[in-house]
């Protein structure tokens, strides 16, 4: 079950972030002992890999802050998150880490499972945060934006450590972004009120 909890966490942080989760299971498997890659992911232990997912979360956390570019972003990364999120959930599950001592036993038969489940979480919160970023701009007149992005980066990264250390909390973590969404759907709701309320009183000056 820690395995799963593991990838998810991984996942979900991809789909808000892609390179935060594979950067720091890089920089973890290749500078400590917390993780153990098992062969078919020991690439992104490499150096060469660890620096490119290093230079594409600096454009990624810049480009993420400006607004109108960072719908361009959003849309570009729809194919890149949930890409990642698989890589992370599949890494991530295999990987021995300080919690999952035995990981080979849960998907020893269907390698491609975790990568397929990584893909639709990811790929899920994805849509939640491209969803909410054009709400956030427009009640705020676009100042919102960093401010969200930053929050989103510090999410991705915390919930990754979590993923990794203390899994079970994982939970937490897709409580609060099913909140989130049922808070996003009334608040998208509360808008087209709104609007339509303000068409009708412009319609009858």
């Amino acid at each position: 079950m820690l395995e799963v909890l593991t990838g998810s966490g991984l996942a979900a942080s991809a789909g808000l972030n892609a390179y935060i989760p594979l950067l720091l299971m890089g920089l973890l498997a290749r500078y400590t002992d917390l993780v153990d890659l098992p062969s078919g992911w020991q690439w992104l232990g490499n150096g060469w890999v660890v620096l490119i997912l290093a230079v594409l979360l600096a454009v990624e956390v810049v480009a993420d802050k400006v607004p109108v570019v960072d719908h361009v972003n959003d849309v570009v990364q729809t194919v890149v998150r949930p890409t990642a999120g698989g890589l992370a959930f599949g890494a991530g599950s295999s990987s021995q880490t300080v919690t999952v001592s035995d990981p080979d036993t849960f998907f020893s038969s269907h390698q491609w499972v975790p990568v397929v489940v990584g893909v639709l979480i990811a790929l899920g919160v994805h849509l939640l945060k491209a969803a909410a970023r054009p709400v956030i701009n427009a009640t705020t007149a676009g100042f919102g934006a960093p401010v969200a992005s930053t929050a989103e980066d510090a999410t991705s990264a915390i919930m990754s450590v979590v993923a990794i250390l203390l899994p079970v909390l994982v939970l937490a973590f897709l409580l609060g972004l099913v909140v989130f969404l049922f808070w996003l759907l009334r608040r998208r709701k509360d808008r087209r009120r709104e609007r339509a309320a303000a068409r009708a009183a412009g319609f009858r000056v």
